[in-house]
């Protein structure tokens, strides 16, 4: 039960560091802190207070830890329902009134506060009245256990995190169900010591999880800060050498002039083709450079409102002409008016869109789709080309790796300014590839931090 201990309360503050202000990780980490405070009454009550008492503790302090025992397992017994249909009601939003959506914690929370008023207190045999909380802790889970199952995922991009909930959350919950609550209703007590393997289960699905693909935006954190440092790193970088081979071309730009005029005044014609070549490489240095320097110096966002669907449909018109027989197909929500950066967003979308197009070789499908969910809006570019391994999944995002060679002015920054540009404007930039299967990349807009409405017309 230690393990499940650390475990657990390790998971628990790892979902709400990840993202302090999401009501899914809020909640989620309650539900892992609620299981943990029950394996802390299983290790006080199988092993410390024995101890204790083995060791010639005096009475006073083996009932603080008798009354620590009492708190863990009530906080066990009744915060796992409660913070579970939470979870579940904020993972799978339910339409209801802004002020009911706000009395609900406290709706939810009635049956408990009347068990603790009107039932016995806690004992070790009885720590909660179990045919009695069994009527209200049961349909709790249940309810939020169908509220996780039918979540409906738009977006591919999104599936692995709701199986991975389903895997490491719905199992271990659904069990400790029946233990905690079901059977003791019928007389069957203290069945809790058969959680420990379900819950080592989804413990195990969680860690694979977090670190193979990421859990509740916990790896997306991670990523963010190494590519945000990258970009850091490259942006200081270019910054020094723009200006120190600046000075030096521009030397280099002063004598070879005057070498120039000199090679015309004596007709020195093989000595001029040769200055010509000098002053041509050292402007196609420095442009090389800065155009590098542009692309990852730190954005300063021009924001203002801006019809999503149309600067999409806008951006896109541009590509037409070079389509060939790649098909061109979309979806966009329309009458979303956001508070972005035009020009920067049009150009995120534009690198996104080149590459695609580059990937298909002049054959294939484009699709680009705009759609909403309660709290985002989304751009999917999805391409047919011939899509990405792991290897090269893990890259993709940091400057200067490019899968395409033969090319000077590719720097392999299209990507790494996309995501720069989407971090600007508080989203994400997600991407999903196989092999043989195609590229798609996510653009998430949070609704709240671009002030997206709908416009009027609509």
């Amino acid at each position: 039960m230690l393990f499940v201990l650390i475990a657990l309360w390790a998971i628990a503050a790892i979902i709400w560091l990840s993202d302090r202000r999401a009501s899914v990780n809020h909640w989620l980490g309650a539900v892992a802190f609620s299981g943990g405070a029950g394996a802390l009454a299983a290790v006080l009550d199988l092993q410390w207070l024995p101890a204790a008492a083995e060791a010639g503790m005096n009475e006073v302090a083996q009932q603080l830890l008798y009354r620590l025992q009492a708190v863990s397992s009530l906080i066990s017994y009744y915060g796992l329902p409660y913070s579970f249909v939470l979870f579940a009601i904020a993972y799978r939003p339910v339409r209801l009134s802004k002020r009911f959506q706000g009395l609900l914690p406290f709706l939810l929370l009635v049956p408990i506060v009347l068990c603790v008023v009107f039932t016995p207190f806690y004992t070790i045999l009885y720590p909660i009245s179990f045919k009695i909380v069994v009527w209200w802790a049961v349909p709790y889970i249940l309810y939020g256990a169908v509220q996780v199952l039918l979540k409906r995922q738009l977006h591919a991009s999104f599936s692995r995190t709701h199986w991975i909930i389903c895997s490491a959350v719905l199992p271990p919950v659904m069990f400790s169900m029946v233990m905690n609550y079901v059977l003791p209703s019928f007389g069957m007590l203290r069945m809790w010591v058969y959680n420990t393997w379900i819950v080592g289960l989804g413990v195990t699905v969680f860690v694979i999880a977090l670190f193979t693909y990421g859990f509740m935006g916990v790896r997306v954190n991670i990523d963010r800060r190494r590519y945000d440092s990258t970009l850091r790193a490259v942006t200081s970088g270019t910054a020094i050498l723009n200006h120190a081979i600046k000075n030096d071309a521009g030397k280099m730009r002063l004598f070879s002039e005057k070498m120039k005029a000199y090679a015309v005044a004596t007709d020195q014609q093989e000595l001029l083709a040769d200055i010509e070549t000098v002053l041509n490489a050292s402007r196609h240095m420095q442009e090389m450079l800065q155009r590098v320097h542009r692309r990852t110096e730190d954005l300063v966002l021009r924001v203002e409102p801006a019809d999503l669907a149309a600067l999409i449909e806008q951006t896109i018109k541009g590509y037409e002409p070079v389509l060939g027989q790649i098909k061109l197909s979309t979806s966009l929500s329309q009458g979303w008016i956001c508070r972005i950066d035009p020009a920067q967003v049009s150009e995120a979308l534009g690198n996104i869109v080149a590459n695609a197009l580059e990937a298909m070789k002049d054959k294939g499908e484009l699709f680009i789709q705009l759609s909403e969910t309660k709290r985002e809006l989304i751009i999917e570019i999805k391409d047919s080309g011939p899509g990405m391994s792991k290897s090269e999944m893990t890259k993709v995002l940091e400057p200067f790796y490019t899968t395409k060679s033969g090319s000077d002015t590719n720097f392999g920054l299209g990507l790494p300014y996309a995501y720069h540009v989407m971090r600007k404007h508080k989203g994400f930039l997600n991407l999903r590839s196989k092999p043989e299967a195609g590229t798609s990349v996510y653009l998430t807009f949070p609704k709240r931090a671009v002030q997206a409405g709908k416009s009027e017309s609509e």
